[in-house]
């Protein structure tokens, strides 16, 4: 069964420039942050009942539309699996990120919405991962259309919702050890 479109942002109205830029500046500085192995300051961006999922794409003859299938994710994570995975990473257990991944997000496209309720701010985004990983393996690349759910914690955001729409149907990367 497929799913229902991704977040929609029809009849929401677009952030000022002001709200707009702020937006951008938390993405990229969260992409930095991944990008250095800082974890632990990522999950700082994340609420507390942050829902991180991103689902499988199928691909159908003669249509994009409609093409991720409810259900089935390559991962569907909460705040304590999403701290395990951080944990991991800081013990000798951690196959998959032995050597570490050098990793680049290239963060694009952002656009944003103030949500119905005037609280949260929709934000769509395309992420391009480059990860490099040890001395004999072509790197690999992701591509994505994010959307999130942005919500004020103070003085700056949260991740609440974060849905990663990839572009392949096959992955090609050896795992998904990375965030994305």
């Amino acid at each position: 069964m497929r799913s229902a479109p991704l977040t929609s942002t029809e009849g929401l109205a677009r952030v000022t420039l002001e709200l707009h830029h702020e937006v951008t500046m938390f993405l990229y500085e969260e992409a930095e942050a991944l990008d250095n192995g800082r974890f632990r300051a990522w999950l700082d961006l994340l609420t507390e009942d942050i829902a991180y999922r991103m689902p499988i794409r199928v691909t159908a003859a003669h249509t994009l539309a409609d093409s991720l299938l409810d259900g089935a994710d390559h991962f569907h994570e909460d705040r304590y699996s999403l701290e395990k995975r951080v944990h991991r990473f800081e013990t000798d257990h951690a196959w998959t990120e032995d050597p570490p991944s050098r990793t680049r997000r290239f963060v694009s496209n952002v656009r944003a919405w103030t949500a119905a309720d005037g609280d949260d701010v929709i934000v769509k985004s395309y992420l391009l991962l480059f990860r490099s990983r040890g001395d004999v393996r072509e790197p690999d690349w992701v591509s994505a259309e994010r959307t999130d759910v942005l919500r004020r914690a103070g003085t700056r955001f949260q991740i609440a919702r974060r849905l990663i729409a990839v572009d392949e149907s096959v992955l090609r990367t050896q795992n998904l050890a990375v965030f994305l």
